[in-house]
């Protein structure tokens, strides 16, 4: 019971549960303590704090490191959470391995071992990827989240015609504008680089045609451009609606079931059930 109290305690907790608030809420502020020392530390009015941020990093750090030794501990329970059935050892080598069990142990590990400022900053900014534990306390990250997965197979095929067309538009300018500025078009990578900065519209201007024939190329693949951006934004628009719609026809639904529904005798409605789930983030939860 002790250790499926604290795995209540560290996963997302309702309301009533006050203890695993508090912890959330703790999480949320060393995660966004952590983010703005890294951006203060590069002004050099941070100076005169050094030893302040270094304490304030250090015990936060200690509290990542807590936090990942207790989800490694838990893992069984957090698995068997998602109907995983998997043995308290082959499920915390599961999470060790798993993207957020890297992201946890990147974010406090290298803190300990003797590294020099600017690798230490580099890993810094890896535990600033604790930023998002915070989409479990949030339905519309949820949301964003749950159209991404619907909609991958959409989004990457327009990625790959991008990726395609880009690579065409490198090779087509290299040739066109290489004889006339063969500084800027030195080699097809060149060209690419071009390519990304028109075909996405970002347009930085370091990399220009001066021939007719590529400024006149230049033209039409910037309209092409416009058009490839436009393909990923519009899939994932309508996957916003077709979830915003389900969303709303959930309680109708809901209501028009459980007035069609018989009613049940009270003992055999439901069965024993070991876990409760979250009002909140739809997790399992052991009771």
């Amino acid at each position: 019971m002790k250790r499926k109290r604290i795995y209540t305690i560290i996963q997302v907790g309702n309301l009533s549960d006050i203890p695993s608030r508090a912890y959330d809420y703790a999480l949320m502020a060393a995660v966004l303590i952590n983010i703005f020392i890294a951006i203060f530390d590069t002004f050099p009015e941070s100076l005169p704090y050094k030893s302040i941020m270094h304490i304030t990093e250090t015990l936060t750090v200690l509290y990542f490191t807590v936090d990942y030794v207790l989800r490694i501990w838990t893992a069984d329970l957090y698995y068997e959470s998602l109907d995983i059935r998997l043995p308290a050892s082959k499920a915390r080598i599961r999470f060790v391995f798993s993207w957020v069990g890297l992201v946890d142990f990147l974010s406090c590990i290298p803190f300990f071992l003797p590294m020099g400022g600017s690798v230490l900053r580099l890993f810094r900014i890896v535990r600033i990827l604790r930023v998002f534990r915070i989409h479990h306390y949030a339905d519309p990250l949820h949301v964003i989240g749950d159209v991404i997965n619907k909609k991958k197979g959409q989004l990457l095929s327009s990625s790959f015609i991008v990726l395609i067309l880009m690579v065409a538009a490198s090779l087509l300018m290299y040739s066109l504008e290489h004889e006339a500025q063969p500084e800027a078009f030195a080699n097809a990578f060149s060209g690419f680089w071009w390519a990304a900065n028109t075909l996405l519209t970002v347009g930085y201007g370091d990399v220009v045609p001066v021939t007719l024939a590529g400024k006149i190329c230049g033209t039409v693949l910037t309209f092409l451009g416009v058009g490839m951006v436009a393909i990923p934004t519009g899939i994932l628009s309508a996957g916003f609606m077709e979830q915003v719609s389900s969303l709303r026809q959930q309680p109708q639904s809901a209501a028009v079931s459980h007035a069609a529904a018989p009613l049940q005798p009270a003992e055999s409605s439901q069965p024993d059930d070991p876990f409760e789930y979250c009002p909140y983030c739809g997790h399992r939860l052991p009771k």
